[in-house]
């Protein structure tokens, strides 16, 4: 793991709160007191026990609680849950112990003081930001955004008066610009969907936390087995973990992880009385998928860089972007903040839209899905899909053009992978096909 510069800024906690109650946690046997994370255990390690709390029944698996509520011994122990005075349970909606379980093994592999489940990633993302902000607030976020996000911010935060700021993500004067002004917080995302812009991460945290504003940073593509943004100085950090963290495509969920006053006074409360919660079935299923995170994200990174490389070579590919190749624009940033060059690869298609459309047409493994970080490896569309609300000279300014495919690498053997590529993309070159076919290649 890359680690941050000599000069990278300490974290700074957001503006301190009412304290909230504690969160209540699992109640554990006396013999499960290692469940929690222990600084002397690597990241696989926790993975697969960090927040193990197991019931007085000692089950091998984490137990799934599919419970609403929770019941009291007498009046006086309601009371005192509500109050904060006793740590147990009181509603699912903003207290599970599957939930706790999940929350508390991601935290230990990220590095983080304390986490949140919610339902969704963009669950994570809306209430990471709504938490904190108020109107008159200014939140700063680079154009290169997942699709959604950038129209929470731009068209539903206006609608509550928070001004958004949108900069060139990868030229750090335009942070230096944009900070100049009182902020409340930067979001940005490295790499970003779907053209794999790489921001600095120390560098933006360096210029906001200089302005007073803390940085959330929305770390889906890299995961924490390959990048961990609060090592740069980053203050919150989100995921969808319907992506990696699942990784066989099964459940919807999201995580906010932060220092644990932020958590408990900001995030929590929002939370209780909102209700973005994460179901315990989908806590559990999540926790099963953390316990191979590292095994098939660096299966996948793999075989990722092989794709790339591949790619590059093929007449009917134009371009390709893939942090871990030398010629990525920002390739030696990349390498500083990540581990490797990740489990994504963008690349144009000749013909454009039709030549994509044709190539896509004709995969046989590969299968045409806008999700990602699946076992399976997925492939979209994003001008017509995740990024089709743009405007065409957005698009095109942020690098998203009509021959533009997003291909998620899964864990399929990477020469099957190869294949299925190659006999897909001589459809955007159609007079090289017949020449295909009687080589044997095009099958």
């Amino acid at each position: 793991m890359a680690r941050p510069p000599q000069s990278a800024p300490k974290k700074k906690s957001p503006k301190s709160a009412p304290k909230a109650a504690p969160r209540a946690t699992p109640r554990a046997t006396k013999s499960d007191q290692a469940g929690a994370s222990s600084p002397r255990w690597r990241p696989r390690t926790n993975m697969v026990h960090a927040g193990v709390q197991r019931s007085q029944f000692g089950e091998t698996s984490e137990a799934m609680f599919l419970t609403s509520g929770y019941v009291y011994d007498a009046p006086e122990q309601a009371e005192a849950r509500f109050k904060g005075e006793d740590h147990g349970f009181i509603y699912s909606r903003f207290g599970n112990p599957t939930v706790a379980m999940f929350e508390q093994r991601l935290a230990a592999l990220e590095g983080a003081e304390a986490a949140w489940g919610t339902a969704t990633g963009m669950a994570a993302v809306h209430a990471a930001l709504f938490c904190q902000l108020k109107s008159g607030d200014r939140v700063v976020a680079p154009r290169a955004l997942f699709g959604s996000t950038r129209y929470l911010l731009d068209e539903i935060l206006p609608r509550f008066g928070v001004k958004v700021t949108l900069v060139e993500g990868r030229d750090l004067n335009h942070w230096r610009k944009a900070l100049k002004q009182r902020a409340a917080c930067v979001f940005l995302e490295t790499p970003s969907n779907p053209g794999l812009e790489i921001v600095d991460l120390a560098g933006v945290c360096e210029l906001t936390h200089a302005a007073g504003a803390q940085v959330i940073v929305d770390n889906v593509f890299a995961t924490p087995v390959l990048q961990r943004p609060m090592e740069f100085g980053a203050d919150v950090v989100v995921y969808s973990a319907t992506k990696h963290l699942d990784g066989q495509g099964r459940v919807l969920g999201g995580a906010i992880l932060g220092p644990k006053e932020f958590c408990d006074n900001k995030v929590m409360p929002f939370i209780r009385h909102t209700g973005p919660s994460m179901s315990p079935f989908n806590a559990w299923v999540l926790l099963k998928g953390l316990e191979t995170l590292e095994l098939r994200v660096q299966a996948s990174s793999q075989a990722a860089a092989a794709l790339a490389d591949f790619l590059a070579d093929h007449p009917a590919v134009t371009r390709v972007l893939y942090p871990g190749r030398a010629d990525h624009p920002q390739h030696a940033l990349a390498m500083q903040q990540m581990s490797s060059g990740g489990t994504l690869i963008s690349f144009d298609i000749a013909g454009g839209k039709k030549g994509a459309f044709d190539a896509l047409r004709r995969l046989k493994i590969v299968r045409i899905s806008n999700n990602l970080g699946d076992s399976k490896s997925l492939i979209t569309h994003p001008a017509t899909t995740t990024h089709q609300r743009l405007s065409a000279d957005e698009r095109a300014h942020l690098g998203i053009t009509d021959g533009m495919v997003r291909l998620s690498v899964g864990l399929e053997d990477v020469d099957d992978l190869k294949w299925d590529l190659d006999q897909a993309l001589w459809a955007a070159k159609p007079r090289r096909a017949a020449a295909l076919q009687g080589s044997g290649r095009g099958r």
